[in-house]
């Protein structure tokens, strides 16, 4: 599983984020290998109506650290069953 920090501008007014304004996620995607992950993060944000998309930063879990980790994070959980999940940061 891969764990990218992104940043991506809104094509329209979406959740508090004015049409254009960027906006930070987490994109959590249960795959096997870094750039089809990443394709994927950016599918996935892009999908939701954003645009522009950036990975700031980029982390591998540990497949025996994935069921722990899984057990304390609700995405991560979610990841595993769907194969992705997005978190959108609150602009504050």
């Amino acid at each position: 599983m891969f764990i990218f920090s992104v940043t991506a501008k809104a094509k329209d007014a979406i959740d508090g984020f004015e049409k254009g304004a960027s906006a930070p996620f987490i994109v959590y995607v249960d795959f096997q290998d870094l750039v089809g992950a990443e394709y994927l993060a950016r599918f996935y944000v892009t999908k939701e109506g954003f645009f522009d998309v950036v990975v700031d930063k980029r982390r591998q879990l540990k497949r025996d650290k994935v069921a722990k980790f899984a057990q304390k994070n609700k995405q991560v959980k979610e990841a595993l069953t769907t194969g992705y999940a997005i978190q959108l940061f609150d602009q504050d």
